[in-house]
């Protein structure tokens, strides 16, 4: 039995790790599609193929790993216990900013493809620090649990 719950740790931890990277190479591909995409002329054949990236990009990689990497990392905080350590409410805290971030983005996405261009490049550019951030956080919280 010890073998079995082992076994699904360790795919449910594996599983999960492997959507975080999909979602976070999202997470940062995204905002650098939007700078490329104001670029382009609003009528050009060049805008409507950054609408179908952007949406593409949503569709098929963010929003489908944004659910499994909820769906895995609660099943794996449930196997752990991990809801009674202080590290982990920050961790939890840190991916609830970083799926407002996300559906953020999607929002923008919408706007974009509607034809508003609300944020400049350089704005853009920044925000794509913010999943860098959250990361590099969540890693030290993750690896040290620090409390």
């Amino acid at each position: 039995m010890l073998q079995v719950l082992t076994m699904t740790y360790l795919w449910l931890k594996a599983g999960h790790i492997i959507f975080v990277v999909f979602w976070m190479a999202g997470l940062f591909m995204l905002p650098r599609f939007f700078v490329y995409h104001q670029e382009a002329a609003p009528e050009s054949p060049e805008n409507a193929q950054w609408i179908e990236r952007e949406s593409k990009l949503l569709k098929i990689i963010m929003w489908p790993s944004l659910v499994l990497v909820w769906v895995l990392g609660m099943s794996l905080a449930v196997t752990l216990d991990s809801f009674a350590q202080g590290w982990f409410a920050l961790k939890l805290a840190l991916v609830i900013v970083l799926s407002a971030y996300h559906i953020w983005l999607a929002r923008y996405a919408a706007r974009l493809a509607r034809g508003e261009r609300k944020l400049t490049g350089k704005q853009l550019r920044l925000l794509n620090e913010v999943p860098g951030v959250a990361a590099a956080l969540i890693v030290v919280l993750v690896v040290l649990k620090p409390f």
